[in-house]
């Protein structure tokens, strides 16, 4: 990556510095996810690692949200408060975690079989790893975010799947939550122009059913409309003048599925 203005080299090493927690996190919880943890287990030991590594949680706080991270099982899409439950053998848990160090956040989620799941759970987490793989490839400069929203629902359909439409990805930095908005939708060459020194979070967010979603009495938690999984993935990334590089590499797979 070649980056020649000094302010974009600042930004960029900060921003990874930040993403480095974020994966560092993710990496944990997927190596602790069983039968039988609880996911406000998961919530404490994220944060312990965040403030340990000297960074804040950026969702705790962040509009009342009340955790430091997302835990969203099964038909829950995004937003699950992390708290009592236990997971269980088939579950599928989508983890979405950010940090906030040296001015700058990075974000990022997965989503974790718990135990055996069945085939669909584990079809639904590939296409949607793998449409996450096939954004990134278009976060180039000079391309269009419609670029990356329309591979996102090319796979999806594909898969026989839908994608969110309520939720987007969205451009990262200073504030958690930047223009532009990256829908999982669109059209080749529509919308904003990706530009060199950009950072963005993509997420691809995709349904084994319909696509239409309600929210619990919570006020947080986006759950599927007819109770069909959901899985989730994200990375942050940095857009230079040879591509995206990712920012948040969390290295966890699942080659058996």
């Amino acid at each position: 990556m070649i980056l020649k203005d000094p302010s974009l080299v600042k930004k960029r090493d900060a921003m990874a510095a930040a993403g480095a927690i974020v994966a560092e996190a993710l990496n944990l919880v997927a190596r602790t996810v069983a039968p039988g943890v609880r996911t406000g287990e998961l919530d404490a030991m994220v944060e312990e690692l965040i403030r340990s590594r000297g960074a804040l949680p950026s969702f705790k706080g962040y509009n009342g949200y009340p955790a430091s991270v997302c835990t969203s099982v099964n038909d829950e899409i995004v937003h699950g408060i992390p708290g009592p439950r236990r997971l269980v053998s088939g579950d599928i848990l989508s983890v979405d975690v950010g940090a906030f160090l040296g001015g700058y956040h990075g974000d990022a989620a997965l989503t974790i079989p718990v135990g055996d799941i069945d085939e669909l759970s584990a079809r639904l987490i590939r296409v949607t790893r793998a449409s996450l793989e096939a954004a990134l490839t278009r976060c180039r400069a000079g391309n269009h975010i419609g670029d990356v929203g329309s591979v996102v629902q090319t796979m999806a359909l594909e898969a026989g799947f839908q994608v969110v439409r309520d939720f987007t990805g969205h451009g990262i930095g200073r504030r958690l939550h930047e223009r532009p908005q990256i829908p999982n939708y669109g059209r080749p060459g529509a919308g904003p122009v990706i530009r060199s020194g950009d950072a963005l979070a993509v997420e691809p967010m995709i349904n084994a059913g319909t696509m239409a979603i309600k929210i619990l009495e919570d006020n947080w938690t986006a759950v599927t409309y007819d109770g069909s999984r959901s899985a989730h993935f994200e990375h942050t990334v940095f857009v230079g003048e040879r591509g995206a590089e990712i920012l948040t590499p969390w290295d966890w797979r699942w080659d058996d599925l």
